[in-house]
Order: C-alpha cells, then sequence, then structure tokens
C-alpha cells in the first residue's frame, strides 16, 4: 500500500507538532475554548454568587456542599474534571499535582459538616486550579514554581509525621512509665 495513501493518525499529527513546537490553529483554538469552559466551570462553582450586602462571592460548591453526606461527591467530581483538563492541555506534572493537592485539601476539609462548607467559600479550590492552569500554560517554565511547593509539602507534610510519631512514642514511654 502506498504510504501517500494512509490516512493520517491524529496521534501521529500531535507528536509531529510537539517535535516541532508548533501547534495548529485548529488545536489553539481547542485549547482556548477549553480554558475558557474551565473559567466558566470554576466561576459557577467558586465565585457565580455575590453575598447580598458584601463584595465577596461565593459558588455552587458550598452550596451543594450543604446537602449531608452526598454534597460534596458531584463537586469533587466536577473539580477532578478541571484537574483532568489541564492535564490533558498540557499543564507540568508538577503543576498537575499541586492542582490534586488543592483538590485533595478542598475535598478532606470540605466534607466537614458546615465547617467544611464555610472552608469551600474561602479556599475556591476550583478558581485556584483554573488560574494554575491559565498561568502555567501560558508559562511552562513557570512550573518550577509548583516543583518547591511541592517539595516544601511534602517536606512539611514528612517533617510532620515525624514529629506526630516522636510525639505519640514520647506518650506512650511516659504512660508506660506511670504504670510501671
Amino acid at each position: 500500500m502506498n504510504d501517500a495513501a494512509e490516512p493520517t493518525r491524529p496521534d501521529a499529527v500531535e507528536s509531529a507538532d510537539a517535535a516541532t513546537g508548533l501547534e495548529s490553529a485548529g488545536r489553539v483554538a481547542e485549547h482556548a475554548e477549553t480554558l475558557r469552559r474551565l473559567r466558566r466551570l470554576g466561576r459557577l462553582l467558586d465565585n457565580s454568587i455575590r453575598i447580598p450586602g458584601t463584595n465577596y462571592r461565593i459558588g455552587l460548591d458550598p452550596i451543594i456542599g450543604l446537602i449531608p453526606v452526598v454534597g460534596d461527591v458531584p463537586i469533587t467530581a466536577v473539580s477532578a474534571y478541571i484537574v483532568a483538563e489541564a492535564a490533558y492541555l498540557g499543564v507540568p506534572k508538577v503543576t498537575v499535582l499541586r492542582m490534586l493537592f488543592n483538590l485533595a485539601v478542598d475535598a478532606v476539609v470540605g466534607s466537614v459538616p458546615v465547617v467544611g462548607d464555610l472552608f469551600d467559600a474561602v479556599w475556591k479550590a476550583n478558581a485556584r486550579n483554573v488560574r494554575l492552569a491559565e498561568a502555567r500554560r501560558a508559562d511552562p517554565q513557570a512550573g518550577e514554581v509548583d516543583r518547591r511547593f511541592f517539595t516544601v509539602v511534602v517536606g512539611g507534610l514528612f517533617v510532620l509525621l515525624l514529629a506526630l510519631g516522636v510525639v505519640s512514642t514520647l506518650a506512650v514511654l511516659w504512660l508506660v512509665g506511670r504504670l510501671v
């Protein structure tokens, strides 16, 4: 079969575009539309409703989160969609990890009744993640900031877990000493 007659595979075109550093006009338009969709979604979830008498805005995230037991599940799924789209756009992997961290904090703290919903109204993980996706898409080299952030967070968690281990060991030793 003649090579010229074979249809071009989409992944081959993407590989060729990536290899040359060029993006087709269609792909650029698709990415622009994806970013617009993510901006609208982030605004809907975090900033769509102005609280009367203030300039502060909340979105559907803290409102739907008020529904006992199931309220946070659909919002977390939509939030995960934002992260998945950012990964599709080519956001650096370390930025995707930072976005997942924002999402995890939102999901864990947000699942606490009432207090979690107040936290959701302030944390605004979706708007935060959309801003990260836009910034890193515009300047992929800025991913170094996310790498440092991620290193500090992992290091901080390691130190926290180590401190908890030391404190719990000392507490057990103290308790055993009191019982003996």
